[in-house]
């Protein structure tokens, strides 16, 4: 063979060993890589210029939607009624019907909510107060309860517009029911010298408040357990027109008025 031939096929093993040289090249640089920052590894945080890993990025969202997700309410039973809702329906609704001559059942006045609120301005020095009383409440009324804001500032007393200054919840339907239940029966009766509620506390248009000092009457509250001894406000919200309608609407459930 002459030197010319042996010249051509030196030169073309050359050309076709340089595209493997440089496959191997690129599979020893990714390999590199890969050491460095592996994909799959969970916490690892990513350097400077380098984006952060797949994996990591998707557990770190599956956690966080773990968190924000909010457990269902527990449903009533099918066919369920609080006692208190069993007695309204047999007797008060026919003895009112009487009463003030309703040709309708529809025009007998119904308790629409209950609206459970406190205040606290001592929570904007003591954060811990309003915690606790939240809790409280919870407790009590079975619903978690809304934190109220104050609307504007006012120097004298230390307070910022948007502050935290106390907690309320809104119970409707067989938790209203219950609640009504367990305040008339259980918990106004362990009030010290309890002689009755005010019959007066009404509004004009058939709403009732009534002011509770000790939340320690309800007997879901732990004595040794609370950080001081706080009042609640409770507004009964009826569809009554008049005073008197919704007075014979509570005395009926057995609403202890002052006599």
């Amino acid at each position: 063979m002459s030197k010319e031939t042996l010249g051509a096929e030196g030169a073309q093993a050359k050309a076709d060993e340089a595209p493997a040289k440089a496959e191997k090249a690129q599979k020893a640089e990714k390999e590199q890589k890969t050491e460095k920052a592996p994909k799959g590894e969970k916490g690892a945080a990513p350097s400077k210029g380098q984006k952060p890993a797949k994996g990591s990025k998707g557990a770190s969202k599956g956690g966080e939607a773990e968190g924000k997700a909010k457990t269902a309410p527990v449903a009533d039973p099918p066919g369920y009624k609080p006692r208190l809702k069993a007695l309204y329906l047999e007797t008060a609704v026919k003895a009112l019907q009487e009463e003030f001559g309703y040709k309708s059942v529809m025009q007998v006045p119904r308790i629409s909510r209950i609206v459970v609120s406190i205040g606290l301005g001592e929570a904007i020095v003591n954060k811990k107060l309003l915690d606790s009383a939240t809790q409280e409440m919870a407790q009590i009324t079975g619903r978690k309860p809304v934190r109220t804001k104050a609307k504007k500032s006012i120097a004298t007393f230390k307070v910022r517009k948007g502050m935290d200054v106390g907690a309320m919840v809104t119970l409707r339907g067989n938790v209203m029911f219950e609640f009504l239940d367990r305040l008339v029966n259980v918990a106004m009766p362990r009030i010290k010298d309890f002689r009755g509620a005010n019959p007066n506390a009404f509004d004009g248009h058939g709403n009732y408040s009534l002011g509770v000092t000790e939340q320690i009457i309800f007997p879901e509250i732990d004595y040794d357990k609370i950080e001081r001894v706080s009042g609640m406000n409770i507004a009964v919200v009826t569809t009554a027109k008049t005073d008197q309608e919704a007075r014979s609407r509570l005395a009926r459930l057995g609403m202890p008025f002052r006599k």
